[in-house]
């Protein structure tokens, strides 16, 4: 029973040996810019001074909530009907 065995494992070895691979992929980096020398210095040491912060806008109205419409009346029940409810399918088994 041992040489079956010893004769697939050495099969399945050399199959797996024999395999191509995927060949190598290269990637070319792309160019980055570089940012430039910083511009001539403020006043203040800096490279500009900061604007102010502008002031925040006013809120808008809120709308008004429109009317319910009427309610239909009851359907009344029928005669000798029977309903069947279908349950929901379920997924695939794991």
């Amino acid at each position: 029973m041992k040489n079956p065995i010893l004769m697939l494992a050495l099969l399945s070895t050399l199959g797996l040996a024999a395999c191509d691979r995927s060949p190598t992929v290269v990637t070319v980096p792309t160019p980055v810019a570089v940012p430039g020398p910083a511009g001539p210095a403020g006043p203040s040491g800096g490279t500009g001074a900061t604007g102010a912060t502008g002031d925040v806008g006013s809120t808008g109205n809120t709308g008004y909530t429109g009317s319910t419409g009427a309610t239909g009346a009851t359907g009344k029940p029928g005669e000798g009907t029977t309903v069947i409810v279908m349950p929901a399918a379920s997924g695939p088994a794991r």
